[in-house]
């Protein structure tokens, strides 16, 4: 992670008019890959301006208003003043356009399982992901082949390659190894912690795996959250999650399988200002940083982790290969779907953690960064914490998401807009 001295400029450019939908959101469609690196990521530093394109303003102010019928719940807003806002980051999700590569192919004499694209959408995916691409794996004829003890290579040391890792000393793989370019700093340390399916572009017909993977997931976060997870006792916990209405969560699959039905609310900022929205009040928050970590403590004595570029997996030298490679999957597998989606996202700092014991996500509408690239733009407020900071640096606002976004292309000006943004919603 780099840090730039380059404060963002202020935008005032309008985005486009054009209404989203929730496909339309989700998909992120890009023109071009671009050259991001696997799991890159950046920050800048810059304190935001106020000033706001008027189509967010718009949408913002066009969020329904409070009604005495519905259940009404005290929020205080984050402290979003300069002195308040922390690290600037950038970082790039792995999105792959029709659907995430979830598949089993043999190459030469080596077994290789796909287990990328997965765009912003992670986390939320991958203990049910690395499941149902292991389960391929032992239902094919080569994949029953391998043995307990064969060497096993797992290319990518992000969320998914991770839980790849855990899921196969769960089945009682022995002989695992992971490589990757890096290890630390990568998107998936900095991804908000939402629980839910985003920047994710899924053939109708596919969605359906996508569903049963998500709450695959969610079981396994629900335990960490609850108690009874044997391996990880911290860095998942249920709090109520709020969305502007339900089409635009992605969680109505989840509804009545792991989730209750959501709650039409009314949230008052205790500043004259109010918002109707719906809540998930069984959401699931992941603090992702503190994830990665107990991931890492817990693998680490039970396999080797090689720094090393991966080039070609046929010639790893394992008869399986878990392919978990991210954006580097461009290039690895010549895959012309994969695309960078850059995000943008402000920790916060200094603040009350007993107010922001909650999730917020809202959608707004399209337009254009001042790189020219298509931005898809919404806001968010988790309670993310980074390992080694105050107990009070606590809160992560976002987020961007800008097809074909790369470290060439910073588009450091969707900062500002980020936060007048958040600002807008919460009456400041």
């Amino acid at each position: 992670m780099t840090k730039s001295d380059v404060s963002p400029p202020t935008i005032d450019a309008p985005a486009s008019k054009s209404a989203i939908t929730r496909r339309a959101f989700l998909g992120a469609v890009a023109a071009t890959a671009g050259g991001a690196a696997l799991a890159a990521c950046s920050a800048g530093s810059g304190a935001p301006s106020t000033s706001i394109p008027p189509s967010i303003a718009a949408t913002t102010a066009s969020l329904p208003a409070a009604s005495a019928a519905l259940d009404v719940r005290m929020i205080t807003p984050p402290k979003l003043d300069t002195a308040y806002l922390g690290e600037h980051i950038l970082c790039y999700r792995p999105l792959r356009k029709g659907k995430p590569n979830l598949s089993v192919e043999t190459i030469g004499d080596t077994v290789v399982a796909h287990n990328y694209g997965h765009g912003g959408s992670g986390w939320t995916l991958g203990p049910g992901s690395a499941k149902y691409v292991i389960d391929l794996v032992e239902a094919s004829p080569a994949g029953a082949k391998v043995k307990k003890d064969s060497p096993i290579t797992i290319v990518g040391a992000g969320v998914i390659g991770l839980f790849t890792a855990y899921e196969l000393v769960q089945r009682g793989y022995t002989n695992i190894t992971v490589k990757a370019a890096a290890f630390k700093e990568l998107t998936s340390h900095n991804a908000g912690g939402l629980l839910a399916p985003v920047s994710m572009d899924n053939d109708p017909e596919f969605q359906k795996i996508i569903d049963k993977i998500g709450i695959d997931a969610y079981k396994f976060y629900a335990e960490i959250a609850n108690g009874t997870q044997p391996d990880f006792k911290t860095g998942a916990k249920v709090i109520p999650a709020y969305f502007k209405d339900r089409e635009h969560s992605g969680l109505e699959p989840y509804v009545g399988n792991v989730m209750q039905p959501a709650k039409d609310v009314v949230l008052d900022f205790g500043n004259g200002t109010t918002r109707k929205m719906v809540s998930y009040d069984d959401g699931i928050f992941m603090d992702t940083a503190v994830l990665m970590k107990s991931l890492h403590d817990y693998l680490e004595p039970k396999m080797p982790f090689v720094q090393e570029k991966i080039t070609d997996l046929n010639s790893l030298g394992s008869p399986l290969v878990f392919d978990c490679s991210g954006l580097g999957a461009a290039k690895l597998n010549d895959d012309t779907e994969v695309v960078s989606v850059q995000g943008h996202l402000v920790m916060l700092r200094d603040q009350t953690p007993a107010d922001l014991q909650h999730m917020i996500l809202v959608y707004f509408k399209e337009g254009t960064t001042e790189a020219g690239q298509h931005v898809k733009r919404s806001f968010y407020m988790f309670p993310k914490h980074l390992p080694g900071t105050g107990v009070n640096d606590v809160g992560v606002v976002g987020g961007t998401f800008v097809e074909g976004g790369t470290p060439l292309t910073p588009n450091y000006q969707e900062f500002d807009t980020m936060i007048a943004a958040a600002r807008n919603f919460y009456g400041m």
